[in-house]
């Protein structure tokens, strides 16, 4: 059997989405059923500590699933010997439109090839990390590969896959309605659901 269906099997026996990814809730979950109790009375996988202010800043504007995850990111990468901080996490239409106008019909380089709603970062599954040597922000460092790794290994999606515009500062949490979508069917449901006030993740 192979070790993501060892962990499918886990998650369908407590009660949690089945992915085959070991991330916080199904840690959570794991802590709760062995232990049987809550942390300052939280949930075990919201209970995760808070990171750096500037972070938690950015990880406040997620949706509350992938809050835990963001700030397991960050804990995860710490003790791999790599400082991140979360650095950019939901964005408006308008903030998005004015980024794909860069290097298109405003000055700069282009950054992005998603039009406004066209990102996850525009409903808040979505963030963006930066490396850190002390206070030094490095826009590149092959560190970020090694970011990446962790992110995947905690259920994400890391824009370092991408075969467009290759993002390795980017990391999603795909919703498990999407598991079988591609990535523009998925944004069509995510801008029905924001224009109808449904959630993402239900």
């Amino acid at each position: 059997m192979r070790i993501e269906e060892m962990i499918a099997a886990v998650q369908q026996t407590l009660g949690v989405e089945v992915d085959g990814k070991a991330g916080p809730q199904t840690w959570g979950a794991i802590y709760a059923r062995l232990v049987g109790k809550k942390i300052d009375r939280m949930e075990p996988s919201a209970a995760i500590s808070p990171v750096d202010a500037r972070s938690e800043k950015v990880i406040a504007t997620l949706l509350p699933q992938v809050r835990p995850i963001a700030r397991a990111l960050v804990q995860k990468a710490a003790v791999a010997g790599i400082t991140i901080r979360v650095i950019s996490g939901l964005r408006s239409y308008e903030e998005q439109a004015a980024l794909y106008a860069q290097g298109r019909t405003a000055p700069g380089k282009k950054v992005t090839n998603a039009r406004a709603g066209y990102s996850n970062h525009n409903f808040g599954i979505a963030f963006d990390v930066g490396v850190f040597e002390g206070n030094r922000y490095l826009p590149e460092s092959p560190k970020y590969k090694a970011v990446g790794a962790l992110g995947m290994d905690l259920g994400l999606e890391w824009g370092g896959n991408w075969k467009t515009i290759v993002d390795q500062p980017h990391f999603q949490l795909r919703p498990a309605w999407a598991a079988d979508e591609s990535e523009s069917q998925m944004l069509a449901e995510l801008r029905s659901r924001k224009d109808h006030g449904e959630a993402v993740y239900a």
